[in-house]
């Protein structure tokens, strides 16, 4: 009998926002496939959770998904967590989940938090309709994709998330500050406000 794949959202700030049901699931689970293992690790130190890990991350995402589609496929339950937040959402997971789906392994997601929605709840802005572009293309690897997707996005009006890291915030605010006026902008953290 074939494994599940169980989708386990992760506190994005606070270790105390994750869910009773996430924490059973990774202590139950036979192997949890993390982000980055360095930072899982303390998470689940923190929660003595003793469960094996292993790494799947954008840079081995597609040939380590195939591993783990095979480890499931022979029945080994798996939980999948991001280094903060619900995995798949702007994260390698969404590759893992196509996989499993297209072999007819069962998923599952365990809700919790997610960045986004936090952001989006936070800002005191439209939450009735939204768009998330999640990360921007970086000007360094393709500048040319960067600039067309923020001319698409001058003309939208809904309450717009996009992800940028912090390092390249500042950068990023200056072509987004214009968009639907400054009375509707807000440079939002996910946990709290900049």
């Amino acid at each position: 009998m074939a494994g599940k794949l169980y989708l386990c959202a992760t506190p994005i700030g606070n270790l105390e926002d994750i869910t009773l049901r996430v924490l059973r699931t990774l202590k139950e689970v036979d192997l949890i496939a993390a982000e980055d293992t360095r930072h899982s690790i303390k998470l689940l130190n923190h929660f003595e959770i003793k469960t094996p890990m292993t790494s799947y991350h954008e840079y081995n995402k597609v040939e380590k998904a195939r591993y783990l589609v095979g480890q499931l496929e022979a029945g080994v339950n798996i939980a999948l967590i991001t280094d903060a937040g619900t995995p798949g959402i702007s994260d390698p997971g969404e590759e893992l989940v196509r996989q499993c789906y297209k072999a007819g392994v069962e998923v599952t997601s365990l809700p919790g938090p997610a960045a986004c929605i936090t952001a989006l709840t936070l800002s005191g802005l439209s939450t009735r309709r939204f768009c998330f572009e999640a990360f921007l293309p970086s000007e360094k690897s393709d500048r040319r994709e960067r600039q067309r997707i923020l001319k698409e996005l001058e003309s939208e009006t809904r309450t717009m998330i996009v992800y940028e890291a912090p390092h390249h915030l500042i950068k990023t605010e200056g072509p987004l500050r214009g968009f639907g006026g400054s009375e509707n902008y807000r440079l939002q953290g996910a946990d709290q406000k900049v």
